[in-house]
């Protein structure tokens, strides 16, 4: 049953939201119908538990398209994961190996969990190994996408042995690109050799004193 509109609002106060998502308050159904009019939209009964009643102002097509939305959006997430299962030999060879890998990250991305099973034959079983080997490999390649994680290990039964794994897990962060060479420094200058000082002029050399000649005696 859908929630009510318009005339079938019967409750004596509603609090009220407009197209914008603005309250706009308390009042009754009928004032706030008379504005939902007004303004060519309908009033919605958004919230009847809530004590006033919430009520929105908007159109009911684009109303319903969003709780359709909503509704699709949460039964997927309810779903119950199913148990996905995949089957190899422990002497599958790594190209059908790696195809059963794909598969595996496509089914736990996808919320299954997965069941893998390594059925040997003849005298396989003395080697568990190459099966443990294999097993390793899908761990491996999973945790690499991130999507999922090993809930129970690998463990023989009879003649098989029998991994379970289901959704989560972190992806790994990819690598940084790897930094860009630094451009060559261009040459600094080489400084100028420094100039012989200028030779410095002799300093003017002051006169030879004269010597004073005696006087001579008179005859």
């Amino acid at each position: 049953m859908g929630p009510r509109v318009n005339e079938r609002i019967r409750v004596r106060e509603i609090r009220v939201v407009d197209e914008e998502g603005q309250q706009l308050g308390v009042m009754t159904p009928r004032e706030a119908l008379d504005i939902a009019r007004e303004r060519g939209f309908d009033l919605i009964e958004v919230a009847p538990t809530a004590v006033p009643p919430v009520c929105r102002i908007m159109d009911y097509g684009k109303f319903k398209y969003e709780q359709g939305k909503r509704d699709r959006e949460n039964a997927k997430k309810q779903r119950q994961s199913e148990m996905k299962a995949i089957t190899l030999r422990p002497v599958t060879d790594d190209h059908d190996l790696n195809i059963k890998i794909k598969n595996i990250v496509k089914f736990l991305a996808d919320g299954d969990k997965v069941k893998v099973t390594v059925r040997f034959k003849s005298r396989e079983l003395s080697h568990p190994e190459f099966a443990h080997a294999n097993l390793q490999k899908i761990v491996a390649g999973v945790q690499a996408e991130g999507v999922g994680t090993v809930e129970r290990a690998p463990l023989v039964e009879g003649r098989q042995m029998i991994m379970i794994l289901a959704p989560g897990g972190v992806k790994k962060p990819e690598k940084p690109a790897p930094a860009k060479p630094a451009a060559p420094a261009a040459p600094k200058a080489e400084a100028p050799a420094p100039s012989a000082p200028a030779p410095s002029e002799p300093a003017p050399s002051e006169p030879a004193p004269v010597a004073e000649t005696p006087p001579s005696a008179e005859a």
